[in-house]
């Protein structure tokens, strides 16, 4: 079996450079990301391959499911606070906070007590909602501060994704992989590991990032914030359609996250789950490089080319059996996708959220084309799209 992983992670890294290599010059992409974002996604990548330290803890199924809940519960429940303190307080130190907030998250994964553990998922939550809040945040203000042009903008977070987060979080797998499996180190050692890159990180942050701050002159009051959130999803049926799809395609992603490594292990075998979270990530690599390419012409619509993804995404993990190696090849399939209790139903159960969710794309894309066919609303929607996201 260890050979198939090999002979699928070659494969995968063979495609992935092939497409790179053949990229023309419109898909091809320049980026001055800076290097404390790519060490970022690493203590991320461990924490998603060794999760399930907690097992070895004695704690079964529904207690880890618990702790999976409390770290995406308080990253949206306290998601919303921090937003608007990272807006008034400064993205810098927003990105320390995460920073701070994560390496306590890694140093409770040394104790076996239930409460600690549960602390350590709930600042993981914050964390994690600063991680893909905070950096962006500060990125674009930045950006703008420099008086770069908005295309490169585009530009940079297309580039993070694939030489960036993807390639450190394919390292960082493997590397976990070599501290639990080759050296034979405990399963705490990659999370001491991310601790120990995540204060290189803020080091760098610290002294070499200008603070920079929301546009005070925005309301940053939470209560109208929501009213205003309602009344968008109430009058306008795309911002509805839009929401319902990406929680269900977002529901489906943290189920797979929380139980790929039980479905490929159903006996509780012996499987190297560092590398194997190397693969997916040359997977989600490859599905990113395509996606860029898509992106790069003006036909196929991203409309009509996401249905493609969901009936993918369904398909792959409906397929799921006990063979590992069809599954692996599924999942690996669903992690291209993504950038673009027996399992097998879960699985089945996610596999409907994102048949559901291909339909309503399909009801987007009609409603988007029927908007584009009358020039008034057309020149509205370019007008909206032209002004900045208040997160």
């Amino acid at each position: 079996m260890e050979l198939f992983y090999w002979v699928v992670f070659g494969g995968l890294g063979a495609v992935v450079a092939a497409v790179e290599l053949t990229k023309s010059g419109k898909d091809r992409i320049n980026s001055f990301h800076c290097l404390q974002e790519q060490l970022s996604p690493c203590l991320f990548s461990h924490d998603g391959v060794h999760m399930y330290l907690y097992s070895q803890y004695g704690y079964g199924k529904g207690e880890i499911g618990q702790l999976f809940i409390a770290g995406f519960g308080s990253s949206m429940l306290f998601g919303t606070i921090v937003g608007s303190l990272a807006d008034k307080r400064g993205r810098k130190r927003a990105c320390v906070t995460y920073c701070i907030a994560y390496i306590l998250s890694c140093i409770t994964k040394h104790s076996p007590q239930y409460e600690v553990l549960m602390l350590g998922r709930i600042l993981g939550g914050i964390a994690t909602f600063l991680l893909f809040s905070a950096f962006e945040s500060w990125l674009v203000a930045e950006h703008n501060k420099r008086g770069f042009e908005q295309q490169w903008l585009s530009i940079t977070f297309s580039k993070a994704i694939f030489p960036g987060n993807g390639l450190v979080a394919i390292l960082s797998g493997l590397f976990g992989n070599i501290l639990v499996d080759s050296l034979s180190l405990s399963s705490v050692a990659p999370f001491d590991a991310a601790a120990c890159f995540l204060a290189i990180g803020m080091a760098i942050i610290l002294s070499s990032w200008t603070e920079n701050y929301g546009d005070p002159s925005e309301n940053n009051d939470l209560l109208t914030h929501f009213k205003g959130a309602a009344a968008a999803i109430a009058s306008d049926e795309k911002i509805t359609l839009l929401g319902a799809i990406q929680s269900l395609f977002a529901g489906s992603m943290y189920t797979f996250v929380f139980l790929w490594t039980p479905a490929l292990s159903p006996n509780e075998e012996d499987i190297p789950h560092g590398f194997i979270f190397a693969t997916f990530m040359l997977a989600s690599m490859l599905g990113s490089s395509f996606a860029s390419r898509l992106m790069a012409r003006s036909y196929p619509k991203v409309e009509s080319y996401m249905q493609i993804v969901c009936y993918i995404c369904c398909l792959s993990l409906a397929s799921s059996c006990h063979q590992c190696s069809i599954q692996l090849i599924g999942f690996c399939a669903f992690e291209a996708c993504v950038n673009a209790f027996p399992i097998t139903v879960m699985f089945g159960t996610c596999s409907i959220f994102l048949f559901v969710a291909s339909i309503l794309q399909r009801r987007l894309m009609v409603i988007a084309e029927r908007q584009k066919s009358r020039p008034q609303d057309n020149e509205r929607d370019i007008e909206y799209e032209t002004e900045p996201l208040n997160i």
